[in-house]
């Protein structure tokens, strides 16, 4: 008899499903997620940053958009090689497909590369989910996660249940399993983004883990109250809770360009005048600005802020060096 998780289809669920049905519906006819080259490459440190805060990595956005920029930033070292690792498993997300067993090893060992020593295998020992120094789950024994994790994957490619309960059914399991000695969370939500992928490329460009991240207590305890009763219902549903949100955050600009922040008369000077790379005070000079207080508070304030262009330098702020440069350049 194959394997079938326990879940239970719960009118939260079944509404949650045709509300993001609705979004992707006129996300897809918009196409505003893939369209934008600007929103894409925003939405993807987002999901990068907000997957690794999880974990307890504390680089900031503009730290990681260095870093996808191939620029340089000073932290830890463990913490540039997570988030390099995180860029390249995004980049080859279209590698990989979500029945497949050893794809999913694949990742494990591009994301954990220089992290761990046995990357890419299943682990070997027991472990434990702790928070604040309390356990919060043991993990099945080493022994049967070979099995276990076969179970899942046979039951994922068998499955026809809808991509969205299927895929956060699939999360789940995964985390409870928790088949490797470390990653296990992040893999988790990456396998359930290349599920959702799969189905729908909007996927790819939505930002599902920022919004994890700010929830992230409520994450732990939807887990946890889904393995007290065996029944996955609860993660289910806090998942398609935050895809939901992810989506609606997605579809408003598109229908109330009224609170959309436009972009003023003095920022748009200000990106005509952009060449390259450029400090600040030679953009001030082309524009044949004076006052440097005002240029500041007026164009290069504002234009950070809309996400139109970027630090090269973003962990030092203030530095005599700090250039600036068109986000999409």
């Amino acid at each position: 008899m194959s394997y079938q998780p326990p879940y239970t289809i719960t009118n939260e669920i079944l509404s949650l499903v045709a509300e993001i049905s609705e979004y992707l519906g006129h996300l897809s006819a918009l196409d505003a997620i893939n369209r934008d080259v600007r929103l894409r490459k925003v939405n993807r440190v987002r999901t990068i940053q907000g997957s690794l805060a999880i974990e307890g990595n504390e680089l900031s956005q503009d730290q990681i958009t260095a870093l996808l920029n191939g620029k340089r930033v000073l932290a830890p070292r463990k913490q540039i090689q997570e988030a390099h690792n995180a860029i390249d498993v995004y980049d080859h997300l279209d590698d990989w497909q979500p029945s497949a067993e050893q794809d999913l090893l694949a990742a494990h060992a591009r994301l954990m590369y220089g992290l761990m020593p046995a990357i890419g295998h299943y682990r070997n020992d027991g472990v434990g989910v702790f928070k604040d120094g309390q356990m919060l789950h043991m993990a099945p024994p080493a022994e049967r996660v070979g099995g276990l994790m076969g179970d899942l994957f046979s039951w994922l490619g068998s499955d026809e249940s809808h991509p969205l309960i299927r895929s956060s059914v699939f999360h789940y399991e995964f985390e409870f399993i928790h088949p490797f000695s470390d990653g296990n969370g992040r893999m988790g939500r990456l396998w359930q983004t290349l599920i959702l992928a799969k189905w729908n490329p909007l996927f790819i460009n939505l930002p599902v883990e920022s919004f994890i991240h700010d929830n992230q207590q409520a994450y732990y305890e939807a887990i946890n109250q889904s393995t007290l009763q065996t029944d996955a219902a609860p993660f289910v549903s806090f998942m398609l809770k935050m895809i939901n949100d992810a989506l609606s955050e997605a579809v408003k600009p598109a229908f109330t360009p009224q609170v959309t922040p436009q972009v003023t008369p003095q920022v748009e000077q200000l990106l005509a005048v952009m060449n390259g790379e450029m400090l600040a005070g030679d953009m001030q000079s082309k524009l044949g600005l004076k006052d440097r207080k005002s240029f500041r508070a007026r164009y290069l304030k504002p234009a950070l802020e809309a996400g139109l262009i970027e630090m090269t330098i973003p962990e030092k702020p203030t530095s005599r060096m700090q250039r600036y440069r068109k986000i999409d350049e």
